[in-house]
This record gives C-alpha cells, structure tokens and sequence, in this order.
C-alpha cells in the first residue's frame, strides 16, 4: 500500500458560515450508533438542513451550486463540543479534502489529520474574502498548496497556516498511521512473531 502524501487540493469551494459550530451540528447523536462511519455523509449537518428547509431555505451543504465542493471555509472555533470522530469522517465522506478556516477544535483538528484532511487557518478577514469569492462565483476553482502554504481563489492568493509538524507529515504521507505499518509490514510481523501473547496453537 502508497503510502499518501498531501500537497495541493483543488476544486470548488463550500462558504459554511458562523462561529462555533459543533460537532452535534455537523453530525447529530443519533446518527452514533452506527456500527461503521459508511453512509454518515449523508446525515451531514442534517438538523440544520431540516430546520433552513421548513423556513424555505438551503443549508449550503444541500445547495446545488456548490454540488462536488472538495474544500470547506469555515469561521471560528469550528468542530468544537463532544469529540466524536463521527464529524470528520462525515466531512470528510462527503468529498471534501481540505478544510480552512479562522480555528479549530483541537479534538476536530487531530481527527481530521488522521483522514488525511489538513484544516489550515487563516485570519478572518482571509476567510470572508474567500468565502465571498466562492459565494459571488461558486465555480471559482480553489487550490490549497502545502509547500507554499498558499489558498489560492481565481486569481487571489491568500496565506494560509498549519503547524509545522502537521504540514510535514502531510507532505511525507507520515500522517497515515495504517499506512505506515502495511508499508512496512514485514516488520509488523517479525515484532508479532516475538511477542509470546500472540503466540497459540
């Protein structure tokens, strides 16, 4: 198994705006209870999207113009409450790839890594410039690059941040946790064959 490194995501954008949204928005308790995280994305932030329905409005994640967003913007303190996993798998199933915006839950941060879905952070006034970009033409293409730590909307580059050892390990694919160890897996088992509780007949 390739072990998979991260350096540039592109593709159209989501604007999802407003500060601490939490992971029982993102993704709501009674979808938990679910044995795998298969079919979560489709209860993506689903309360919300009933309640804006029943007041004729669109969430944005159920917004036909921004259909196939591989890239998430977001505000402020984003993922925060329980630390359920559930959320970023959710995220992360329904196409998007990276996610940027003003701060993170660090719980939300460190499950996101794990997928293998970096969320860079940028000033506020980067993130509302990003987001009305996107929402004035939502078929502007965003490109995410980790070696220049540059978003890029159209013809506007914006910084972006991660930390430094997050953006190392995302371009040397060593954020992969399982992927590491089929990679190397023959070392997996010469430790196993060592070890005397996984020995039995």
């Amino acid at each position: 198994m390739a072990i998979e490194k991260v350096r540039r995501i592109a593709g159209r954008a989501l604007p999802l705006r407003g500060d601490n949204i939490d992971t029982d928005r993102i993704i709501p308790a009674r979808f938990l209870k679910a044995i795998t995280f298969e079919g979560l994305e489709h209860h993506l932030f689903e309360d919300d999207r009933t309640q804006l329905e029943a007041d004729g409005q669109k969430h944005p994640t159920a917004d036909p113009k921004y259909g196939g967003a591989t890239i998430l913007l977001v505000n402020s303190n984003f993922g925060c409450g329980s630390s359920r996993e559930h959320a970023p798998q959710a995220i992360r199933r329904s196409g998007v790839r990276a996610v940027v915006g003003e701060s993170f839950s660090e719980i939300f941060f460190g499950n996101s890594v794990a997928l293998g879905m970096p969320c860079m952070t940028a000033d506020r006034r980067t993130v509302e410039a990003l987001m009305d970009i996107v929402e004035n033409d939502p078929a502007t293409e965003v490109v995410i690059d980790l070696d220049s730590m540059i978003a890029a909307a159209g013809t506007t580059s914006f910084p972006i941040m991660l930390p430094k050892a997050t953006r190392e390990a995302f371009l040397d694919g060593s954020w992969d946790a399982t992927g590491l160890l089929l990679d190397r897996f023959e070392e997996v088992e010469r430790v196993a064959s060592r070890l005397p509780y996984l020995q039995w007949s």
